[in-house]
Order: structure tokens, then sequence, then C-alpha cells
């Protein structure tokens, strides 16, 4: 039987933190099987899910502890439950003038309507022709079935006017 861990890492950004990382993952028997990591003002942060045989998962989160000279882990196992109906996957994709709130107003939105953030990307960056800063997002919704896709753009356009921003959603390609 498979373990499933989920581990949250943190630490100065340094040549070599991932291959310590997944050199202990590979010598403990894991499988390192997805992650989504990145630098961010210095620091190295990331999150990643490894797979591991059952047996072994003790061995192997002792291992991963080992490395908190270097790194700060957070280490959860993870139940894998399918449900029966499947939600569908729906991109999002916004870009809007920055200021405070804008993931506040659609993570509410988003979540009046049952819908789960799997994936969150968001960045600032100088708008073309003016010094404005433009806040992007990009992200990966998982929407219920009962949920129209029309219900939930209005929703969201709504309050893409109260929020200058341009948004579209479109159903994600498997």
């Amino acid at each position: 039987m498979q373990t499933n861990l989920v581990l949250t890492v943190i630490g100065d950004d340094k040549p070599g933190l991932v291959e310590s990382l997944s050199r202990v993952i590979a010598d403990n028997g894991g499988n390192w099987e997805e992650s989504s990591m990145s630098q961010l003002a210095g620091k190295f942060a990331g999150i990643l899910r490894v797979s591991v045989a059952s047996e072994q998962s003790n061995a192997l989160v002792a291992e991963l502890q080992k490395l908190s000279d270097d790194l700060r882990l957070v280490i959860e196992q993870a139940n894998t439950l399918e449900s029966s109906e499947p939600p569908r996957t729906v991109r999002l994709n916004l870009v809007g003038n920055d200021r405070p709130g804008i993931v506040r107003e659609i993570s509410h939105a988003l979540a009046l309507l049952s819908v789960n953030v799997e994936q969150l990307n968001t960045e600032c960056s100088p708008a073309p022709m003016s010094s404005d800063l433009l806040f992007r997002t990009r992200a990966t919704l998982k929407v219920p079935r009962d949920l129209a896709l029309d219900v939930l753009q209005e929703e969201l356009e709504r309050l893409a006017d109260d929020l200058i921003v341009e948004i579209r959603i479109e159903e994600a390609t498997q």
C-alpha cells in the first residue's frame, strides 16, 4: 500500500536545496509525484507530493526532518479520497490594476459558490505604456457539476466591475 505525503518547504534560497530534498526522497524509496516551487524575496518556497510504500513512510519522514538546518518542513499524510462525481476543472485568468483586496474578493466569491481553488499563481508587473502595476493571476478551479459556468462567469464579472479587472474563464482540457 502507498502513502502520500504532502510537504511544504521554505528556506534561504541557495543552490542544492532541491537536490538534497530529492536525494532524501529517492534514497528512502519515495517517488516525487508533483510539486510547485519558486524563489520569493530571497526565500525558496514550495509544496510537493511524495508517494512512498507505507512501511517506509516513517523512515522517509525521519530523514526529511534531518534537513532542518537548510529547510523548514511541514509534512502531512494525505488522504486520497475520490468523489463519486468529480468536479469540472476550469481555468481562471485575471488581469487588473493592482490594489489590496483583489484575491480576497475573488476567493470570497468562489467560496460562496463552493468552488475550490486547486492552483493559484499571481504576480505584479508594470503596465505597458504606464508606471502602474498590473495584478495578474492564473488559477485552476474545481467547480461543482451543478454550478453552471455562466453563473460563475456572471458572479465574477459583477466583481470585475468593482475591481477594475478583466476576467476570462474557460473549461480546462484534460
